[in-house]
C-alpha cells in the first residue's frame, strides 16, 4: 500500500517574505485608491454632493466602504 505524506505546516521563510510583500503592496494600492477617492469627492461642490445624497462629513466613510467594502 502506497501513501503520500505531506508536511504542510512548515512554510519556507521565502514564502512568508513573499506573502508579506504582496500584502504590503495590496494595502498600499488600496490606500492610494482610498485617498484618490476622498480627493475626488472633496472636489465636488456641496450641490453635487447633495444630488448624490452625500455630505462632506460622510466622504471618508463612503470612500472607505467603496475601497475596502466594509
Amino acid at each position: 500500500m502506497a501513501y503520500v505524506s505531506a508536511n504542510t505546516t512548515s512554510v519556507s521563510l521565502f514564502a512568508h517574505i513573499t506573502n508579506a510583500f504582496a500584502n504590503f503592496r495590496q494595502a498600499s494600492a488600496d490606500h492610494r485608491l482610498y485617498m484618490r477617492t476622498v480627493n475626488e469627492l472633496n472636489q465636488l461642490s456641496n450641490r453635487e454632493l447633495a444630488d448624490l445624497g452625500l455630505s462632506r462629513g460622510g466622504l471618508h466613510g463612503v470612500a472607505h466602504e467603496s475601497v475596502y467594502g466594509k
